[in-house]
């Protein structure tokens, strides 16, 4: 995904589609066990998991950049389109 999803789409494809514009972040990831990801009608957002009261994002970053900084970043893009909820990230690999 490339760019940010219009308004009326589902807030886990527009949180997906910010995570994935910042440079740090070379894609999402659905964790371990394949389990991080937002179930809608007809398919899912891996890597972005929306609960009532945080919102769950899991990347794989690019070699180089400090990883804290990777972190903040994606928060960063994370908080306009969280609402209220708290905005965990988790960086479950790194690219080469």
């Amino acid at each position: 995904m490339t760019g940010l999803a219009s308004s009326d789409e589902e807030p886990a494809r527009i949180i997906a589609d910010a995570v994935t514009a910042c440079p740090d972040v070379a894609a999402l990831s659905r964790g371990p066990f394949g389990t991080v990801a937002t179930y809608l009608p007809g398919g899912y957002v891996g890597g972005v998991a929306l609960r009532d009261d945080e919102v769950e994002v899991h990347v794989v970053a690019r070699y180089g950049p400090p990883v804290p900084r990777t972190a903040e970043r994606v928060r960063d893009a994370v908080r306009p389109h969280a609402g209220d909820r708290a905005v965990h990230v988790v960086v479950d690999d790194i690219a080469s």
